[in-house]
């Protein structure tokens, strides 16, 4: 940790750089447009995904950015696609405190027992990442078996980027 409170911008920025080479414009539903000098998303692609400016991405990236909020370390967590345990490592570069209920990965029992008295609708739950972590019958019925696949198969967003009727153009 340096003198800025806690954050470590030349970790951060390196953490940032392998997070982005690692993820494909495919796997965040962009065009792969022509030939790409280094793998994954370019510097602009994973600024627009976070919603940011691509100076200020830049500038964390190159070690040189203030402090993150809360919101832009969460912002960029979803557009790189990080597990659990890498946006606890994110939070924790940027000397930010990641709060203990954002990384559960159950579902309280009031929400259960609220979908399961959904009879008549498909209910299910989705954390931030668009996984489906509960469901009731009738969402199991309308999304095809929701029973039958892995805990790795249960993103909505891959979903309608790997349908073979999502239009390509």
């Amino acid at each position: 940790m340096d003198e800025t409170g806690g954050m470590n911008r030349e970790e951060l920025a390196e953490f940032l750089r392998s997070r982005r080479a690692r993820v494909t414009p495919r796997e965040v539903g962009l065009p792969e447009s022509g030939r790409r000098r280094t793998p994954g998303l370019r510097r602009q692609e994973v600024a627009q995904l976070a919603g940011m400016s691509i100076d200020y991405y830049i500038r964390l990236e190159q070690g040189r950015g203030p402090h993150p909020s809360r919101q832009v370390l969460n912002a960029l967590s979803r557009a790189l696609m990080l597990s659990a345990d890498e946006r606890a490592h994110l939070f924790h570069l940027a000397g930010q405190a990641l709060e203990p209920e954002r990384l559960r990965g159950d579902v309280p029992r009031s929400i259960l027992h609220l979908i399961a008295f959904l009879e008549e609708v498909p209910a299910y739950v989705l954390d931030a990442k668009y996984d489906i972590l509960a469901w009731n019958p009738m969402a199991a019925a309308l999304m095809g078996g929701l029973d039958s696949r892995s805990r790795d198969d249960l993103n909505v967003i891959r979903w309608v980027f790997r349908s073979p009727t999502w239009p390509s153009t």
